[in-house]
This record gives C-alpha cells, sequence and structure tokens, in this order.
C-alpha cells in the first residue's frame, strides 16, 4: 500500500527502509529496516556513504541496541539474476519490513518507490540524509553487506573485494578478465557475461585443438 508523504503521519513507529548493493558486480542486495525507538535517541545518524568506516561500525552496534525493531534482509544473487536487479532490491525491502517484530505504522523508502507492503509506504528522494530511521537502515544494510564482502576476499582471493566491495572498479574488472566470475558474481550483469563469454570462448577453442 502506497501513500503520499504526509509528514503529519510520522510520529512514531515509522521503519525507515534503505538498501546497499544494487551496483555491484556480485554479492547479495543488502536492505534494512529500522524502527527508532523516540526515548532514546541516536546521534550522528547520516547517509552510510558519509560516514566513516569507523563511525558506522559504532553506530551500527548503537542502532542495534537501541532500535524498537530492526530486520536486515537481502536478495540472493540468484534472485539478482532471475528478478533484476530492481525487482530483487524490491524483494530484499519486503523481507526487511515483514521480518521486523513491531508493526510499523508507516514505513519510509529511500529513494523514488515502494516495494509491495502490508503498511502503509512512501518514497523519499535522498531519505538516507533526511530521516533518521532511513539513514539507521542504510547504515545497518551498508555494514552488513561490507562485512560479508570482506569475508569473501578470502574465499575468493585475488579479487580484491574487501576494498571495491563489488562495485565495478578498474582493479575488480581486471580480475575479473584474469580470473572469470565466482559462484557470487551477478551473471545478468553486462561485464560479468562478457567475461564468461570469454573464458568460455577460450575453453570452446582449446577443445576444438
Amino acid at each position: 500500500m502506497q501513500i503520499g508523504l504526509d509528514f503529519n503521519l510520522v510520529e512514531d513507529l515509522v521503519a525507515g527502509v534503505d538498501e546497499v548493493g544494487r551496483g555491484p558486480l556480485c554479492g547479495a542486495v543488502v536492505t534494512a529496516a529500522v524502527i527508532l525507538d523516540p526515548s532514546r535517541p541516536i546521534l550522528g545518524l547520516n547517509d552510510s556513504k558519509k560516514l566513516t568506516e569507523a563511525r558506522r561500525e559504532l553506530l551500527f552496534e548503537e542502532i542495534c541496541e537501541k532500535a524498537l525493531s530492526f530486520c536486515i534482509a537481502r536478495a540472493e544473487v540468484e534472485e539478482i539474476d532471475r528478478l533484476n536487479i530492481l525487482q530483487a532490491t524490491m524483494l530484499a525491502m519486503q523481507r526487511a519490513v515483514e521480518g521486523l517484530c513491531v508493526t510499523p505504522r508507516l514505513a519510509l523508502i529511500d529513494g523514488n518507490r515502494c516495494p509491495r507492503l502490508s503498511v502503509p509506504a512512501a518514497p523519499v528522494i535522498k531519505g538516507d540524509s533526511q530521516v533518521p530511521a532511513i539513514a539507521a537502515a542504510s547504515i545497518l544494510a551498508k555494514v552488513s553487506r561490507d562485512r560479508e564482502m570482506s569475508a569473501f576476499e578470502l574465499i575468493y582471493p585475488g579479487y580484491g573485494m574487501g576494498g571495491h566491495k563489488g562495485y565495478p572498479t578498474p582493479v575488480h574488472l581486471e580480475a575479473l578478465a584474469r580470473l572469470g566470475p565466482t559462484p557470487i558474481h551477478r551473471r545478468s550483469f553486462a561485464p560479468v557475461r562478457a567475461a564468461l563469454e570469454a573464458r568460455e570462448g577460450v575453453v570452446g577453442s582449446l577443445l576444438e585443438l
């Protein structure tokens, strides 16, 4: 259920919802929904991209401790490839809101569109820099995904995932061309598809020898 944004409705039990990971070539898209507790304010909430890693880590712990409810959810690589990244993101946002142990009166979604939810919802463009609950959600999602990508660096060495977090940096693209896609690469994304086709072409040529 989507509504027009009316800040008269924004009193309490408002869930902020945000995502991280739409642009990377690998890994899940991670979302979070957070209902803040007005009686336990958290100072310094902001768009996670505007905070240092150390500050995000500290705020992550404080949000988990003080929030009335929060849920971190995701859509996996297989779902991204099957549905497309936009629909997979909407699915992950649905999972985050549905996973809250407290039902919000309103869900405010960062961006210009909302997933289908069973509660009223409204999009807020650049909401992670305007709405504290969305900022909190952006921090939970980013810290969770960054930690996961750092762990993947140990599983798939040579790609530099701990540094670029899966985004298509020159380092990542070079490693992708040299080493080929891993199981966590999104095959529906053009650079991954091109690298996969190139490797399949090489294998095919070798088999013909």
